[in-house]
């Protein structure tokens, strides 16, 4: 007896469903969960800042303030980072309160 197959669910369109957005440079349309993570602050001190792209995480590197994430967001492509940065729908804050990098 062969195994069943799943079948893979579809879009009312005939689509497949995606698990997680794109990263849309530039637009916020199709943005539906904030591609941009700042992680909790570091025993050391500063964040790690994640980018959901492409379907993986790559890590952009650790930030010690809010210049640091403007660096970061520039260097992926966002036209605005200092407006980004306080939009929930391009970076999410985990484990602390925004714009805090001092040390856990």
């Amino acid at each position: 007896m062969r195994p069943r197959r799943a079948r893979a669910r579809r879009l009312k369109d005939g689509s497949r469903p995606r698990s997680r957005p794109e990263l849309d440079r530039g637009t916020l349309g199709s943005v539906i969960s904030a591609p941009i993570v700042v992680h909790r602050p570091s025993i050391s001190g500063g964040r790690r800042v994640t980018v959901h792209s492409s379907g993986r995480d790559e890590i952009l590197g650790t930030a010690y303030g809010d210049h640091d994430l403007v660096v970061f967001l520039e260097s992926i492509g966002i036209d605005d980072p200092e407006t980004a940065l306080g939009d929930p729908k391009w970076v999410e804050w985990r484990g602390g309160p925004a714009h805090e990098f001092s040390a856990a």
